[in-house]
């Protein structure tokens, strides 16, 4: 055997052996990895009113008065609430008498059992009958709401008025708008989505028409600034633009219904594709099929 056979036996021997212990790159996909959220940061809206971002849950809020501090909405985790806590210390030594919840998601109330447990948590009634429900164990129900109403609430911190409004269903049939009246601000809660469908809870008896009837309620308010869990803070216009998509679709829907077609025909006109259900919950239903559900029950 010459020089050159040896060689190309030696290079060959070398590629089997590589490929034997080296996985190929279209066998094996890289490993996912979970994204780690955002640093809580905070960042002032108006005088002593401020908005939580990032860690782990929506987006939160706070105000800051003379003797104690009122915190709207309470991220998911634990650790989450204790870091939006600690950024707020940062600003003032004044105690958390008051955490206000705009609704019963999970990512609102879940970071509650972050905060001392002698805080009066105020919601609407609909909202503690669903944290009733899902806080199973003693440490969470330790943080079922202390304080509920139906309609309106009025709290004053200090000589600052601020307003707890109930328009009716809507995301939830629980949502609470948090109203600033002097500042002209308005928390909001999950009540307004972009880029996205609105989204509706129909087992917590959200309602998309219910919706449309809170927005303009909310328009109506001497407000310019609108926050809200999961964007960037919203004006009067943004969410005109949302009321008038949402009718036309209501609308479109309700003509398609009459025209005779089914949903599933009027899923593919709008091209809606149906996702998978998270492990341990149902199907979520699109934003489609709820208002078609919505028009077609009870007939």
């Amino acid at each position: 055997m010459n020089k050159t056979m040896k060689c190309l036996y030696l290079l060959s021997f070398l590629l089997i052996i590589l490929i034997a212990f080296c996985p190929a790159q279209n066998q094996t996909q890289p490993p996912q990895y979970r994204q780690e959220p955002a640093p809580v940061s905070i960042h002032q809206i108006k005088g002593n009113i401020y908005e939580v971002k990032g860690g782990s849950g929506a987006n939160a809020g706070f105000f800051i008065g003379y003797k104690e501090v009122l915190v709207i909405d309470a991220k998911t985790t634990k650790e989450s609430a204790q870091q939006m806590i600690a950024e707020i210390k940062k600003l003032t030594p004044n105690p958390i008498h008051y955490v206000l919840l705009t609704h019963s998601d999970g990512d609102h109330v879940g970071g509650l059992v972050g905060f001392p447990d002698v805080v009066t948590i105020i919601s609407h009634q609909n909202t503690k009958k669903d944290m009733d429900e899902a806080f199973k164990d003693s440490v969470q129900r330790k943080y079922l709401p202390k304080k509920v109403f139906s309609e309106r609430m009025d709290l004053k911190i200090g000589d600052k008025l601020i307003q707890l409004l109930h328009f009716g269903p809507a995301h939830t049939d629980g949502d609470v708008v948090v109203y600033f009246p002097e500042e002209k601000i308005a928390f909001i809660g999950d009540l307004i989505f972009f880029g996205r469908h609105p989204l509706i809870h129909r087992h917590k008896n959200g309602n998309s028409f219910g919706l449309v009837k809170t927005l303009k309620s909310i328009l109506e308010l001497d407000a310019d600034t609108f926050v809200h869990g999961h964007g960037d803070i919203a004006s009067k216009s943004d969410i005109k633009g949302l009321v008038k998509s949402i009718e036309e679709k209501q609308s479109k829907i309700k003509e398609l219904i009459q025209e005779g077609h089914a949903l599933e025909e009027i899923k593919r006109i709008f091209n809606v594709e149906d996702q998978p259900a998270r492990p341990g919950r149902s199907p979520r239903p699109s934003f489609v099929e709820v208002i078609y559900l919505e028009l077609t029950e009870n007939k």
